[in-house]
């Protein structure tokens, strides 16, 4: 990695449209998740210490156990980094200089195109692998450890919480509607190795994908998000979660039309980084936790 996980953390944007989009959900779970930002101010609020000395000293032990490259931190972060680069090259530009403004979503129209429900299924499925993959780096246990990531789902708070609960109304119920759970299971069964091969997200990731082949890295990617469906049906369910009502609590920064939500998911897929925001914020708090009990 070429930053380190200080620098990362000092460059979180205080607010962007990425930001905006987050705070857009706090519906769902009020004062969840608050945008710490800063490598000093995220030791202060994560340890409560007020110690300068004390704080530089989690802070250099911090940065060294995510340097210690026998660690999976690095990979972790390069993972939530790379899921969220593929596929926004070409958007990315068109929508650079509106960040923070309200956006007038049919302006954009002509220089967008939404996905296809098939590879909008498949990169949702990528994306809550490489979750799942994340959190087994950083925590230092099997790649294809789904039961342990399963039970840890029930307790995920903060920006962890909220990266999956964007997940689900982001790229999934926008795009894809208030089914796109079955959706996705189904969609995701009729995937063929060959199609999987075809996917930018899959080609960059494949590597850290458990299966020693295309075949069974596709079947790891349908059981996981089979195994997961429970706790994301489980959310939809207890906050009532639709497509529209999300769409309304997106009002205060991009204009929706009802029709026209397909438009809204590549709008957010391509001028968001929310994975990346959130994970980076993540990994602080666990090299952070890890650092301070070990000083």
């Amino acid at each position: 990695m070429s930053k380190s996980i200080s620098k990362l953390v000092d460059e979180l944007p205080t607010s962007n449209l990425t930001v905006s989009a987050l705070r857009a959900l706090d519906f769902i779970a009020p004062g969840e998740w608050q945008n710490v930002v800063g490598f000093v101010n995220t030791i202060k609020t994560v340890t409560g210490e007020t110690d300068e000395r004390l704080i530089q000293q989690i802070g250099e032990r911090a940065v060294y156990l995510y340097n210690d490259r026998s660690g999976g931190y690095q990979r972790a972060m390069w993972l939530y980094q790379t899921v969220e680069h593929t596929d926004k090259a070409l958007g990315a530009a068109a929508l650079a200089n509106k960040v923070g403004e309200k956006i007038p979503l049919l302006g954009f129209l002509n220089r967008m195109t939404p996905k296809a429900d098939k590879a909008q299924t498949i990169d949702l499925c990528l994306k809550l692998v490489v979750e799942l993959v994340a959190f087994c780096q950083i925590n230092g246990i099997p790649g294809n450890s789904i039961g342990d990531f399963v039970k840890s789902l029930g307790e995920y708070s903060g920006e962890s919480f909220i990266r999956m609960a964007a997940l689900v109304c982001f790229d999934g119920l926008i795009p894809l509607g208030p089914d796109f759970i079955n959706k996705a299971l189904s969609r995701i069964n009729q995937t063929s190795p060959q199609e999987l091969e075809q996917n930018s997200t899959f080609q960059n990731i494949k590597t850290e994908i458990p299966g020693n082949n295309s075949s069974s890295k596709l079947n790891f990617i349908g059981e996981s998000f089979n195994l997961v469906s429970g706790w994301m049906n489980g959310l939809i369910t207890s906050k009532n979660l639709t497509p529209q009502k999300v769409a309304n609590n997106l009002q205060s920064f991009v204009d929706i039309a009802d029709d026209k939500l397909d438009y809204v998911a590549a709008l957010l897929d391509i001028s968001t980084n929310y994975y990346e925001h959130t994970g980076t914020q993540t990994l602080a708090r666990r090299l952070i936790e890890r650092a301070a009990a070990e000083i």
